[in-house]
């Protein structure tokens, strides 16, 4: 009979411990280094994110170890390591994002990711009024070099909600520092040939120090905190721009 007790002292304790299913997305390096963009984990209640992230990592190829610099996001929004997850959560491991498709809409902005290929004019024509005097715009295209080897293409990932929201974000930053009017911008997906476009930002204000100084703002935050890589095709091989090798 002791054994019998024990067995339902085990299943009790068992059932007292609440399971969670938690969904972990990779990405760019990290999801060729896993071998899979996705890994759901049950996890016990209490489970921190980044024994989380390690378990995902363990279950999906033993002996991986993550691109340096990797950020981690819960529910589209970076926190550390030490978050308590919760049942259902969504955990995106981000590796060093590169800079430079559902359309997002905040308040007067344009923000949105596509696969399809991008009208500079189409995103141009979505900002300016009568109170503005400059419109400023970024067009970023392919080149066909880069430190000192030919490029024959690029292909850039996105984790594309989170990208619009944090991009979302950046426009809130920039309206806290300069008064500017609306801002649009596109951001490519995909296969980006030689001369294509990648990105078209255009932002317009009453005044032209605002719109030059804000759209360089914006440039320079959306390479550290949008999750957008690029991986760039050169004649011999192929790297993910950003990725620390080892």
């Amino acid at each position: 009979m002791e054994w019998f007790a024990r067995l339902g002292i085990d299943w009790l304790l068992d059932g007292l411990v609440r399971k969670m299913l938690v969904t972990v997305l990779f990405f760019a390096g990290a999801r060729e280094r896993v071998g899979t963009g996705r890994v759901e984990v049950n996890v016990s209640d209490g489970s921190v994110l980044g024994d989380v992230v390690d378990a995902a990592v363990r279950a999906a190829s033993s002996g991986v170890v993550l691109p340096a610099g990797v950020m981690l996001a819960r529910n589209g929004v970076y926190v550390d390591r030490s978050v308590v997850v919760e049942d259902g959560d969504e955990i995106a491991v981000i590796p060093p994002v590169s800079g430079g498709g559902d359309d997002g809409v905040v308040g007067a902005d344009r923000v949105w990711v596509t696969g399809d290929e991008i009208v500079a004019d189409e995103v141009v024509g979505l900002v300016g009024s009568d109170r503005d005097g400059a419109v400023v715009v970024f067009h970023g295209v392919t080149r066909d070099h880069n430190e000192g080897r030919a490029v024959l293409w690029l292909e850039y990932e996105a984790y594309s909600p989170m990208a619009e929201e944090m991009m979302s974000q950046i426009i809130g930053e920039m309206r806290d520092r300069w008064e500017i009017g609306d801002v649009a911008v596109c951001h490519r997906s995909g296969r980006v040939d030689i001369g294509e476009t990648s990105m078209v930002l255009a932002v317009s204000a009453a005044h032209r120090r605002p719109a030059f100084e804000s759209a360089l703002y914006f440039i320079d935050r959306l390479k550290e905190v949008v999750p957008i890589w690029k991986k760039e095709y050169f004649e011999g091989g192929e790297v993910w721009i950003g990725e620390t090798p080892g």
